[in-house]
Order: structure tokens, then C-alpha cells, then sequence
């Protein structure tokens, strides 16, 4: 069992869904509530990672990252290292391969708060922060936990995006799927196995805990 390996996806899945967390509720909030002529454009954007192979998506970023590149150079600039193949570089690569699953979630989350709740929000004086948070947040916070178990479940599965930017350098890009990858490749299938059946217990177990605590919230808002 690759422990360093299941410890690094285990961050990387963390750091993504705290980053992406923030976004998919500012991002779902604005799609669910605003109409305007780009609307459909912007949702086709941001599904766009789902319907393209990783391979190819990959790419992108391994130019979009590299020192030849705006990106890649103002990050050798201000922390005198490169991106791709980085720790910091799977993570904005995982950030932006799990937008969908991010925002998708929570905007039809905020989509099944009816306009009179809010409008009501605002006649009592509410804020629209304080309208956000204290009365949409929770009404549509199943969909928003929908979306980070999604990331976290993908993030830890995640394979071509990873090996694309990151390589295989053990304890810096090495995940748990990239080493079950190796194991397969060297003929180790117990060591395969050992580490498949580890992620999907996780799995597993997180999906679960997900589905139970928003039963327990359903019964609370009831």
C-alpha cells in the first residue's frame, strides 16, 4: 500500500474542494438567479471539462502552464519555480477540471428556491449577504454538499489531468492512481488491488456520509 501516494490525493482532493467550494456557491448562486444573453455560452464553458477527454484537456493546461506561457512565466516570476509538474500545479489543474461538478450541483440547488423566499428575505430587510446566508445557503445546501463530494470523489480518481501536469514524482505528484497505474504496469496486482478497494471504500464511505447528512438537514428544515 502506497500510503504517501493515498496521503497526496487525499490533500489534493482537500485543497480542491476548499478552493472550489466559495466558488461553486458565488458561481451556482449567479447562474441560478441571472438571465442574460451569454448565460448559455458560460454554462457551456463550464461543462466543458466533462465532455472533453482528459488527454486533450491536459494538453491545454501543459501549454497553458508552461514557462512559455503568461501563466507559467508570471509563477517562475514570483515563486521561482516552475508550475507543471508541481504539487501547487495539480491543484489549479484539478481546480479547473472540476468545475462542473463544482458549480453544476449548487446552481440547481439554488434553482429550486422559490423568488418569493428571497423576495421575502429582502422585505424584512435583509441584507443580500445576509439573505445568502442565513436563508438560501441552508435551503440549498444539498446541492452545494452534492457538488463537493463530487469533486472529492473525482479528484481522488482522477488520472489523465494529474499525469499530463504532474508526472509521476513520488510524494510531490504521485496519487493513488497514478501508483495504482504503476502497480498494474509492474505486474503487482495485489498492490493494484490493495489500492483500488482502499478508494472505493473511501468512496463509499464518503457518498454515505453525504446522503446522511442530508437527510438529517431535510428533517431539520422540515
Amino acid at each position: 500500500m502506497d500510503w504517501t501516494a493515498l496521503w497526496l490525493s487525499m490533500r489534493l482532493a482537500a485543497w480542491t474542494v476548499a478552493i472550489l467550494l466559495p466558488v461553486s456557491i458565488l458561481m451556482g448562486r449567479f447562474l441560478a438567479y441571472r438571465q442574460f444573453r451569454a448565460k448559455g455560452l458560460v454554462e457551456a464553458l463550464v461543462m466543458l471539462p466533462l465532455v472533453l477527454p482528459p488527454t486533450v484537456f491536459g494538453f491545454y493546461l501543459l501549454v497553458a502552464f508552461g514557462r512559455n506561457s503568461p501563466i507559467g512565466d508570471l509563477w517562475q516570476t514570483l515563486f521561482d519555480h516552475q508550475l507543471l509538474f508541481t504539487f501547487e500545479g495539480l491543484v489549479l489543474a484539478s481546480v479547473i477540471f472540476n468545475l462542473p461538478f463544482a458549480i453544476q450541483p449548487a446552481q440547481r440547488g439554488f434553482e429550486t428556491i422559490p423568488p418569493e423566499v428571497r423576495e421575502a428575505a429582502a422585505c424584512c430587510g435583509m441584507s443580500p449577504l445576509a439573505s445568502l446566508w442565513r436563508v438560501e445557503l441552508p435551503l440549498a445546501w444539498p446541492g452545494v454538499m452534492t457538488a463537493m463530494v463530487l469533486t472529492f470523489a473525482h479528484t481522488l480518481g482522477e488520472f489523465g489531468i494529474v499525469l499530463m501536469v504532474g508526472g509521476s514524482i513520488p510524494g510531490e505528484t504521485r496519487t493513488i492512481a497514478i501508483a495504482i497505474y504503476d502497480r498494474v504496469q509492474g505486474f503487482d496486482d495485489r498492490g493494484a488491488a490493495i489500492m483500488s478497494a482502499v478508494l472505493v471504500a473511501i468512496s463509499l464511505f464518503t457518498i454515505a456520509l453525504t446522503y446522511w447528512l442530508s437527510a438529517r438537514m431535510g428533517r431539520r428544515l422540515s
